[in-house]
């Protein structure tokens, strides 16, 4: 570290559900469609001073051997309905929704973010995914799916075009382009934010190009210090070639955390708690999602199979893969034998995100020196409780951040880019006096865009 002004952290609240981060077993476990739910993690996030408030999305529930996977939410509310609805109950943090670029349309998307920005004073903020997945696609018009190629070709031309709406207002917009042939007007002013702010979560090439070009908040997932420094390094040094500034672009790393009165009894909790998040059916749900065959017979408390992964085995439906099965099996086999773990071992090791855990000093002094040392600008905290889980965060370990001089103490500014420290987008000015002729702008997007989510 130099002798530069400390850093200051952002924080943002992820609301859990849409994989195992939740512990259902806990009888402070609660409801997760109910608004109250939503409600009470919202405003604690608020009372706490964090940037914004997150929801991820999930378009169809996922399957496991043709049934629905009975871990995951069932009937969970769409996203930008719910924080419209947290519009009313709060007054400064921020409000973030995950929406796909490849299942919807520029102007309609724009219009419903442009309106939350409007009802929120300048909080509304857009969490770019995209997806080939012809499960999930079945449930939209295309009755399938765009290849692989095309949907990082969608999304990016998706983002320009949806800007190019915000910066026209009640101008005409014209654009052409091979995903969206375009000529109309929004139905709005200028969102209050200039754009609401765009966040970006992947960590494949594409994505960090993407990111550099086009993100305010990269959502990402790297669980070291080393690895966090090379990403952020990695990401940041691309923002040149477009013409933007190191603290334009913020990396927010997914984070868990279990707090205890001493470090030792959070290393106790944790580990109750990984247990309960990855309990036998979800070990199995794990390997089957790898190894592609039925493991039904498997011991979840036994070594991993002996057997080798089937690269064409589809028994998981709606879940991204790790990566080649083949390669992965062999990657866990390695970890399983260095570390004697057994199959259910093994999954709570590879599958935990990045966490901090210790009493609240110990937690304070872990995320500030992430920070402090450029491993991460923030962090996107999913506890593993709804509604309650972030109470403990909040009451006990934001006054340490607070007292170490690295976290506000109240919101300075009314809006998301205000909390987050980014500039209003300069408007791109229609070349004509008439509001109603064609809105020519200047942004070009990059050739791609990013996968579907952190990691």
């Amino acid at each position: 570290m130099t002798d530069r002004p400390l850093k200051q952290v952002h924080l943002a609240a992820h609301f859990p559900g849409v994989n195992n981060t939740t512990v259902w077993s806990d009888p402070a476990s609660g409801s997760h469609i109910e608004f109250a739910s939503f409600r009470h993690l919202a405003q604690t996030a608020e009372r706490g001073k964090f940037d914004f408030f997150f929801l991820a999305e999930g378009l169809r529930l996922r399957e496991t051997k043709g049934r629905i996977h009975d871990l995951d939410v069932v009937g969970r509310p769409e996203s930008i309905t719910v924080l419209s609805a947290l519009a009313a109950v709060t007054e400064r943090i921020g409000l973030a929704a995950t929406v796909n670029a490849t299942f919807n349309e520029p102007y309609e998307l724009a219009r419903r973010f442009a309106s939350l920005d409007h009802l929120s004073g300048g909080r509304a903020a857009w969490n770019v995914v995209t997806s080939s997945d012809a499960f999930t696609g079945e449930n939209f018009r295309r009755g399938g799916y765009l290849a692989h190629a095309d949907r990082y070709t969608r999304a990016a031309e998706f983002v320009e075009l949806a800007r190019k709406f915000w910066d026209a207002g009640g101008a005409t917009v014209e654009h052409t382009g091979p995903q969206f042939a375009v000529r109309g007007r929004l139905s709005l002013p200028r969102p209050p934010q200039g754009h609401p702010v765009v966040i970006q979560a992947g960590d494949s090439d594409e994505g960090r190009e993407f990111a550099a070009a086009a993100a305010d908040v990269i959502f990402s997932r790297h669980s070291t210090l080393a690895d966090g420094q090379a990403f952020h390094t990695d990401v940041k040094r691309r923002l040149a070639a477009y013409g933007r500034k190191p603290d334009e672009l913020k990396i927010m790393p997914a984070a868990t955390f279990v707090l205890g009165d001493t470090d030792a009894d959070a290393q106790e909790r944790a580990a109750e708690v990984r247990r309960a998040q990855v309990g036998p059916q979800t070990a199995l749900h794990f390997l089957e999602q790898v190894w592609g065959v039925d493991l039904s017979g498997h011991d979840p408390d036994g070594p991993l199979p002996a057997v080798d992964p089937d690269p064409d085995g589809a028994l998981v439906q709606g879940r991204v893969r790790f990566g080649d099965p083949l390669a992965v099996a062999e990657r866990w086999r390695a970890v399983a034998a260095e570390k004697n773990l057994t199959s259910r071992e093994l999954v709570i090791e590879v599958t935990g995100r990045q966490s901090f855990i210790g009493s609240p000093a110990t937690v304070a002094g872990q995320i500030d020196h992430f920070v402090q040392n450029d491993a991460a600008d923030g962090f996107v905290l999913v506890p593993h409780l709804t509604p309650g889980g972030l109470d403990e965060f909040v009451d006990r370990v934001v006054p340490l951040l607070q007292e170490r001089g690295v976290f506000r103490t109240d919101y300075t500014g009314p809006t998301l880019r205000d909390h987050l420290g980014l500039p209003v987008p300069e408007r791109r000015q229609a070349r004509t006096d008439d509001v109603g002729a064609v809105a020519q702008t200047s942004y070009t997007a990059p050739a791609r865009a990013s996968s579907t989510g952190p990691g």
